[in-house]
């Protein structure tokens, strides 16, 4: 009995651990802007690999815990140094909800094929997770900000949502190569070390 809640208490000290690091790493590339890749339209960011990371290693709680404080220092960025989309940054519903799934569906997009093969699990996990980022954040300020997402960006109401796709094509389809090359072999090692 005793060895079951120290084994338990190791456990959870362990995803403590993560979730600490993980977020930490997230929260300096932010602060930072290394965790931005400028392109023309818009940012390119790859502050979700953590949260991706987290969530292959340690499971889906541990991915969207870790989404919780990447969503929450995003609203932080955009309050203390607002931008032209700020409006829309600052919603939890844009900048939290859609961080907080990036966590679960890497882990669901994960385990489909981690039967099968550990190499293209993980790698599907992280293309499902940059995409939930990408999609997940564009299509909330499509919902709720459409028609202020057009003054913003001075373009006809009308194509906002043909604006908003494109870019989410643009920006998404390289974030989530890019997270797929990044990942795979981060979380490969660090299962290894964990012998997991």
């Amino acid at each position: 009995m005793t060895n079951n809640v120290l084994r338990s208490q190791r456990f959870s000290t362990r995803k403590i651990a993560v979730i600490g690091m993980l977020s930490a790493i997230t929260i300096v590339m932010g602060a930072s802007g290394i965790g931005f890749i400028p392109l023309p339209t818009a940012k390119a960011t790859i502050m979700h690999l953590p949260v991706i990371i987290g969530a292959i290693i340690e499971g889906p709680v541990v991915g969207a815990t870790i989404g919780l404080i990447f969503g929450l220092f995003s609203i932080f960025q955009n309050i203390t140094s607002p931008s032209l989309l700020s409006f829309a940054f600052i919603n939890p519903l844009v900048s939290v909800l859609p961080r907080v799934l990036i966590g679960i569906t890497s882990y669901y997009g994960y385990k489909l094929f981690s039967k099968k093969s550990q190499t293209l699990s993980i790698g599907l996990g992280a293309a499902i997770g940059s995409l939930t980022n990408t999609f997940g954040v564009l299509t909330m300020i499509y919902l709720i900000y459409a028609a202020q997402y057009a003054a913003a960006r001075n373009i006809d109401p009308a194509t906002t949502a043909k604006v908003i796709y494109g870019i989410a094509l643009t920006n998404g389809i390289p974030e989530a190569i890019v997270s797929v090359v990044i990942v795979t072999p981060i979380a490969i090692a660090i299962k290894r070390v964990l012998n997991k």
